[in-house]
């Protein structure tokens, strides 16, 4: 059975199937794809391990909080998620958000004992609980559509400058220095201060591994780099004594076995204060999750129900809190590693999962010995092909407004911080919808050539015939306060544009499908004005509930009902038939 037609995995499964969508999938199971789901697995499982750890370390929490973090969302994922190919776990991203979100968090209830890595732990963990919380609050209420008010281009403009800030932070590590403090551009020149008293056996150690791990796929796709490079360096470093003979920092001792479920002591102002970091980590985190699993529905074929993909990502941070992990959520990493190595649905991630348990339970003392500058090697090994896609930079050829907006998050991560370029890049996205939305195009319409009764915009197609006398005004978005006076604007420049003032306008109300009390009484203004000045309206193809309000406000007596006509031809045939009729086109 092929991916396209296998209903294993639907966007609106019935009965309980909805609210756990596993229960409509696993019944139906291809059984032929077992083994390809436990390779996938085996392999998912060789690079979230390496990779969660790293993640940790971005987040200031020690790496088993990246494992406990996988036991928490690679199941519930399985077990909630309609995607078959979405891998939910700690992301860089994530990451970096929690550490900038429990920072803005310390600061703002002035924690006394901020430095304590347990209270850091416990605000992390609050924090996630939060996180987790709103995800379920807009799963409810099915507020999955709102990522589309986050434009690309702006949050391109923010994953690039977070991927640059998480590579400036790892730096540390890969050269044995002291971390500076600062935003991004000043921790990168602290780093460059002290170069000097680097550590170039650590150096050599971070350096070697990165380059293993671009080389090794090249080699081979199927040779798992980060497996390979983690093992191996742990390996060396206990070999060779890294950490006792030439001061490399190791990640030291691991506790074994399963988390222990807590909940997290901070005081209630606390919670308050990390809602709305808390909601902007929502917005970033479910974009780019929900834009990978869209991605992969479409080339297998399927379905994605956007808001449970809410509840899904809710399930995984509330449960991760109570394990003591972090933020979870769609990576693209992950995702593309699975969908490569043949995952043919959540299977595989169950497979993973279950390889983390054991991974957990037996081998986390073999983590001991794993230097630092590995764990740094494998986060900027894993964030270069956001660096190197130079999304940007392709904006600009594109669009040069949107492209300020991407630099303008860009700008905020880099020179403020995480959350703050966040902020920025929401705000930013909105006002470039509310910008749009109020500069919508205005086109004077002709006549097609040899086509009866169709009209099209004159300055796109010269071809067409102007009506003369008669200026038919069409605006290529919706009316409402905001573009109301663009109308205004434009439609009074058009007719300052022509020849002699037009006997009438026409304005072609097809793209309006709402009208409010603002809108009116700028048309109303517009109506009498050009009336005084000889110049007859027309309404043309208007909807109902346009036709209500507008008869409801009183603008349909100011234009008269003789003068609304179902189509813009009905119109331009009426004022022909009655050209000289003077009563007619002064309204």
């Amino acid at each position: 059975m092929s991916a396209k037609t296998n209903p294993e995995t639907t966007a609106n499964p019935g009965g309980l199937g909805r609210f756990l969508p596993i229960l409509s999938w696993l019944p139906k199971y291809d059984r032929s794809w077992l083994p390809l789901d436990i390779i996938a697995g085996l392999t998912l499982w060789g690079l979230v391990v390496p990779e969660a750890m790293a993640y940790a370390g971005i987040a200031g929490l020690p790496p088993q909080a990246g494992l406990y973090t996988l036991l928490a969302a690679l199941l519930v994922y399985a077990l909630l998620g309609t995607s078959r190919h979405l891998v939910v776990q700690a992301t860089s991203a994530t990451a970096a958000l929690l550490a900038s979100g429990v920072a803005t968090a310390l600061v703002a209830t002035a924690a006394a004992t901020a430095s304590d890595p347990q209270t850091y732990q416990n605000y992390a963990t609050a924090f996630v609980l939060v996180t987790g919380l709103v995800f379920l609050a807009a799963g409810l209420a099915r507020l999955g559509f709102i990522t589309q008010f986050l434009s690309k281009p702006v949050m391109d403009g923010f994953i690039t400058g977070l991927a640059i800030f998480v590579v400036v932070g790892q730096l540390n590590k890969l050269f044995g220095v002291a971390k500076p403090d600062g935003n991004t551009v000043e921790k990168l020149m602290g780093i460059l201060r002290e170069l000097p008293q680097a550590n170039w056996v650590t150096f050599a150690v971070g350096a070697v591994a990165l380059a293993l791990l671009f080389v090794l796929p090249r080699l081979n796709k199927k040779i798992p780099g980060g497996l390979v490079v983690l093992f191996g360096a742990i390996g060396l470093s206990a070999a060779l004594d890294l950490n006792g003979k030439y001061g490399v920092e190791v990640v030291g001792a691991l506790p074994q076995g399963l988390p222990s479920l807590t909940i997290p002591q901070v005081p209630f102002t606390t919670y308050l204060a990390m809602l709305l970091p808390a909601m902007g980590v929502l917005l970033v985190a479910y974009s780019e999750a929900l834009g990978v699993a869209h991605e992969f529905a479409e080339k297998h074929g399927y379905e994605v129900n956007a808001d449970q993909e809410l509840n899904a990502h809710a399930g995984a941070n509330l449960l991760s809190a109570l394990f003591g992990g972090m933020l979870a959520a769609g990576s693209m990493s992950a995702s593309a590693v699975k969908d490569g190595a043949g995952a043919r649905s959540q299977v595989t991630n169950l497979v993973t999962w279950g390889v983390t348990i054991i991974t957990v339970l037996f081998l986390t003392p073999l983590f001991t010995t794993l230097p630092e500058a590995v764990l740094a090697a494998l986060i900027i090994h894993a964030l270069w092909h956001i660096l190197s896609a130079r999304k940007v930079l392709k904006i600009r050829l594109a669009s040069r407004v949107e492209f300020w907006f991407a630099a303008l998050a860009l700008a905020g991560v880099l020179l403020i911080d995480v959350l703050e370029g966040m902020i920025i890049g929401v705000v930013a996205s909105l006002v470039f919808v509310i910008f749009k939305s109020s500069r919508p195009h205005v086109a004077a319409l002709g006549h097609v050539p040899g086509v009866r009764g169709a009209y099209s915009d004159l300055g796109r197609h010269p071809e067409n015939i102007a009506v003369p006398g008669v200026l038919i005004a069409r605006m290529d978005g919706q009316l409402y306060y905001a573009s109301a006076p663009t109308l205004r604007d434009q439609v009074k420049a058009m007719i300052e544009a022509m020849p002699s003032p037009p006997r009438a306008v026409i304005l072609d109300a097809n793209a309006w499908y709402e009208i409010d009390v603002t809108s009116v009484d700028i048309l109303e203004k517009l109506l009498k004005e050009l009336q005084g000045k000889g110049i007859a309206v027309y309404l043309a193809d208007v909807h109902a509930p346009v036709y209500e309000y507008a008869a409801r406000s009183g603008l349909l007596e100011i234009v008269g009902q003789t003068n609304v006509f179902p189509t813009v031809d009905a119109a331009v045939r009426y004022i022909e038939t009655n050209r000289t009729d003077t009563n007619e086109l002064s309204g």
